[in-house]
């Protein structure tokens, strides 16, 4: 199989938000997540905008075989002290997943050991299972980071973090 990682343009933003209904879908039972009156997930359309906006944010289509397995969206990190790339999410259509199509991206995207934010929910129990596993395999083990978002479950991580 083989697999794309393509960079859309602000024209690509209307297929990005379709898609990131089925990411809401997916979530919406952890997040305990309604639809809205028109039948559809909500969306911070301000902030889906800045993905083409913002520097070292992106969106990019994932491929597989050349149709649409999913969507990578990168953000740099917000956080305090810490600016560097956050892996912020990463969906793939469920007929794509378990086909290492996510660890494939991750390593290309991670592999040229730079550091990486990560952030996930542990409420999440796919991206938990995901994100462990592929943690445990890392040539340098991750570094925790503690944030007050961790008390409503938000697990942050550096990635390659710095060696001092």
């Amino acid at each position: 199989m083989q697999i794309e990682l393509l960079p859309t343009t602000a024209e690509q933003l209307p297929l990005i938000r379709n898609l990131y209904q089925f990411y809401s879908y997916d979530s919406s039972d952890w997040e305990q997540e309604d639809v809205e009156v028109d039948g559809r997930f909500y969306i911070h359309e301000e902030h889906l905008q800045r993905y083409w906006q913002e520097p070292g944010w992106s969106a990019s289509l994932i491929l597989a075989d050349g149709f649409i397995a999913g969507f990578l969206l990168v953000e740099r990190s917000e956080l305090p002290a810490i600016d560097v790339p956050e892996f912020a999410d990463l969906f793939i259509l469920k007929r794509y997943r378990r086909l290492g199509i996510g660890r494939a991206l991750v390593q290309q995207a991670m592999g040229d050991g730079s550091t990486w934010l990560l952030r996930f929910y542990r409420q999440d129990e796919v991206a938990l299972a995901f994100w462990q596993q592929l943690m445990s395999e890392l040539p340098r083990p991750p570094r925790a980071v503690w944030t007050e978002d961790e008390a409503e479950g938000l697990l942050t991580y550096l990635i390659n973090p710095p060696v001092h």
